[in-house]
């Protein structure tokens, strides 16, 4: 085996989609209305092969990114980050403010990220730090780089590509 050589796999399948609703903001006080997509999901792991000829083993991966697309899943994207968007979670209840705009969910139907806004992008970014967390507690792997892509409406891909410390 060439030792310089480098390697990736990519994983998509129809199985790793989610429904999910968010509003964003930009330009520091437009709000979109609240809507949904439904969003697909994408990896790609780079790194040199291991003792087995792997980058990294493709049913793990499948199933490590079936478990952030299944907590997306059926739920309202909610950013705890944002500095102008307000998200209280109280009793059974989620609360979210902007400006003078108030939304009141069930707590059961949110789900809250520590990301900034709600973008494909930081969706992506999230998916990915989860990612990590798992490829960073096998010392055995060395993957180098991971790459998220997420698709929010057919045919936009926000990608997010994260080296492996």
């Amino acid at each position: 085996m060439n030792k310089f050589a480098r390697y990736q796999v990519r994983v998509t399948k129809d199985h790793l989609v989610f429904s999910a609703a968010h509003f964003i903001t930009f330009n520091g006080n437009i709000c979109e209305r609240l809507h949904g997509h439904n969003w697909r999901v994408a990896a790609e792991l780079s790194g040199p092969l291991d003792e087995n000829g792997y980058v990294f083993d493709f049913i793990a991966l499948r199933d490590q990114l079936q478990k952030s697309v299944d907590a997306l899943d059926h739920r309202v994207l909610l950013p705890t980050l944002h500095q102008k968007i307000q998200v209280r979670e109280q009793d059974q209840e989620v609360e979210v403010t902007f400006e003078n705009r108030r939304w009141i969910f069930p707590r059961e139907d949110c789900i809250l990220l520590p990301v900034e806004n709600t973008t494909a992008e930081l969706i992506a970014h999230w998916i990915g730090q989860q990612l990590l967390a798992v490829i960073g507690s096998n010392t055995a792997n060395q993957i180098e780089a991971v790459q998220i892509e997420v698709e929010e409406n057919f045919g936009q891909w926000a990608i997010c590509k994260l080296p492996v410390s």
